[in-house]
C-alpha cells in the first residue's frame, strides 16, 4: 500500500486571502495544496466581487463621459448607443484572464489544486468531496496536513421578508450579471457594494433609489466625506433615503413591491429589481468546525483566531472575511501572508491601522487610519488640514472638481492620524497615506515632501500644509 502523502498546508479557498496564502508557504519551502469549490479560482472577489464590479464601473464611467461630458472637450460623439452584451463580455473576458492567471501562479509555484468541497476532518485531516460524472456523483478522500488554512470568504446577508429569488430579489451577484438594463433598480443598504452598483446601473439609465435605515450612507467613512458622497450621489440622480426600513417586499409578476417605514409613516416602492445589500457574513457552512471543536463568535458566526491567526485548534488557522475586521481584499491577502509566515516561525503581523478603505464610485472615496469621530470619541487632540480638488490645476483641467483631501494630524506630535479623500484618483493617490501612517510620518513629512506639478497628488500635499495652517494658496 502507498505511503499516504502529508502536505505541510492546505488552504482551503483561492480567493485574494486564500491563494496568496498558498504562493507564501511555496516560498517559504512548505508542500502545499488548495482547495476549492467552483471551477475558476479566485473566490468572491475575482468572480463576483471586486473585478467584475470594477470593470463594469469603469465601462460605465466611459459610457456616461461620452453621453454627457465629452463635449464639453470638444468631442463630438454623434448618436450614442449602449451594448450591454458587449461590455458583459468585456467584464467577463477580465474575470477569465485574471483568473486563469492565479490558476498559472499557483501551479507555477508547484502548489497542488484540488476541486471540491472541503470539511476538516481532524487537527489534521481535510475531508474532500468532489463530484464526478454528469450525475453529480460524489467521491470522498482524506487529505493530511501539518496546518490547515481556512480561507472560504463570505456571503450575503439575507435579510427575513426579502429572500433572494435571483431574478427580481437578489444579491450583487446577480446584480453583475443583468441581461437588460433595469427601468427602477432599488437597492437595500446604503454600504459599499450598494453605492457602487447602483453608480453602474443609474450611469446605463435605470433609476436608482437607495434605501438606508441610519443616518447616513456609508457609515463607516468619516462623516464629513460622508456627507459630501451622499451629497454628490444625489446631484448624479441617485434617489437615496436616510432613516428609512424596509419591512418588506412582494414579487409582483414584473415588479417588485417594497413597503417602506420612515418613523410612524409607510409607503410603497415599486422597482423591477430590487438589490439586497446589507452586509455579509462569514462563509463555514459545511466546513465541519462544530465537529473539529473550532471556536467561533455565537453573535457575528466569526472564526475566533489569536494574534498569530490561529485557532483554538493549534493546527487549523483562519483569515480574511472568516475573522472579525473590515471584508476587504487586501486585508485578507494580509492576513495570508501572515499567517503562513508565522506557521513557519517567521513573525508574521499585519498593521491594522494602515489598511486602505475605497468605494469606487464616482467620485472615488479613499481612507486609512482614525476618522474625526473616532479622534474625538478617543479624546485625541488633533489638528485638520483640508484641500478641495477645485484648487488643483490638474482636476480643473480634467473638469474633477467635486471633492476634497482631509487629513488629520496628533496637535501635539503631528504624526498623522487619519487621512479621507474624496474625488479623482482618490483609490491610487491613498498608497501615499498609506506609507505614511505605516512608518509613523508627519503632516510636515508630506508637506516637506516634493510633489508634482500638476497632480491630483498635490491636493494632499496642501491639506499637509493646512495643519499648521502654512498653505500658500489657502484662503
Amino acid at each position: 500500500m502507498a505511503k499516504k502523502e502529508i502536505y505541510d498546508l492546505i488552504v482551503i479557498g483561492s480567493g485574494p486571502g486564500g491563494y496568496v496564502a498558498a504562493v507564501r508557504a511555496a516560498q517559504l519551502g512548505l508542500k502545499t495544496a488548495c482547495i476549492e469549490k467552483e471551477t475558476r479560482l479566485g473566490g468572491v472577489c475575482l468572480n463576483v466581487g471586486c473585478i467584475p464590479s470594477k470593470a463594469l464601473l469603469d465601462s460605465s464611467e466611459y459610457y456616461h463621459l461620452a453621453k454627457d461630458h465629452l463635449a464639453e472637450h470638444g468631442i463630438k460623439t454623434g448618436k450614442l448607443s449602449l451594448d450591454l452584451s458587449s461590455m458583459m463580455a468585456r467584464k467577463e473576458q477580465v474575470v477569465e484572464e485574471l483568473t486563469g492567471n492565479v490558476r498559472k501562479l499557483l501551479e507555477g509555484n508547484n502548489i497542488e489544486i484540488f476541486k471540491g468541497t472541503a470539511r476538516l476532518a481532524g487537527e489534521d485531516r481535510v475531508e474532500l468531496r468532489q463530484d464526478i460524472g454528469s450525475a453529480k456523483k460524489q467521491t470522498a478522500q482524506t487529505l493530511q496536513a501539518k496546518s490547515i488554512v481556512l480561507a472560504t470568504g463570505s456571503s450575503p446577508v439575507q435579510v427575513p421578508g426579502l429572500e433572494f429569488d435571483g431574478k427580481r430579489i437578489v444579491t450583487s451577484t446577480e446584480a453583475l450579471e443583468f441581461k437588460t438594463v433595469p427601468k427602477h433598480l432599488g437597492i437595500v443598504g446604503g454600504g459599499y457594494i450598494g453605492l457602487e452598483l447602483g453608480s453602474v446601473w443609474l450611469r446605463l439609465g435605470a433609476k436608482v433609489t437607495v434605501v438606508e435605515m441610519l443616518t447616513q450612507i456609508a457609515t463607516t467613512l468619516d462623516g464629513q466625506v460622508g456627507r459630501t458622497l451622499d451629497r454628490i450621489l444625489r446631484k448624479q440622480g441617485i434617489d437615496i433615503r436616510l432613516n428609512t426600513r424596509v419591512s418588506g417586499a412582494k414579487i409582483q409578476k414584473n415588479s417588485v413591491r417594497v413597503t417602506l417605514e420612515n418613523k410612524d409613516k409607510k409607503e410603497a416602492l415599486s422597482c423591477d429589481r430590487l438589490l439586497v445589500s446589507v452586509g455579509r457574513r462569514p462563509l463555514t457552512q459545511h466546513l465541519g468546525l462544530e465537529d473539529a471543536g473550532v471556536k467561533t463568535d455565537a453573535k457575528t458566526g466569526h472564526v475566533l483566531v489569536d494574534e498569530s491567526y490561529r485557532t483554538n485548534i493549534p493546527t487549523v488557522y483562519a483569515i480574511g472575511d472568516l475573522i472579525p475586521g473590515p471584508m476587504l481584499a487586501h486585508k485578507a491577502s494580509a492576513e495570508g501572508i501572515a499567517a503562513v509566515e508565522c506557521i513557519a516561525g517567521l513573525p508574521g503581523e499585519v498593521n491594522y491601522d494602515a489598511i486602505p478603505a475605497v468605494v469606487y464610485t464616482w467620485p472615488e472615496v479613499a481612507s486609512v487610519g482614525l476618522t474625526e469621530e473616532q479622534v474625538k470619541e478617543r479624546n485625541i487632540s488633533y489638528c485638520v488640514g483640508t484641500y478641495p480638488f477645485s484648487g488643483a490645476g490638474r482636476a480643473r483641467c480634467m473638469g474633477e472638481k467635486d471633492g476634497f483631501v482631509k487629513l488629520i494630524a496628533h496637535s501635539k506630535t503631528d504624526r498623522i492620524l487619519g487621512v479621507h479623500i474624496i474625488g479623482p484618483r482618490a483609490a491610487d493617490m491613498i498608497a501615499e497615506c498609506v506609507l505614511a501612517v505605516e512608518f509613523g510620518a508627519s503632516s510636515e513629512d508630506i508637506a516637506r515632501t516634493v510633489h508634482g506639478h500638476p497632480t491630483f497628488a498635490e491636493a494632499l500635499q496642501e491639506a499637509a500644509m493646512g495643519v499648521r495652517k502654512c498653505s500658500i494658496y489657502a484662503s
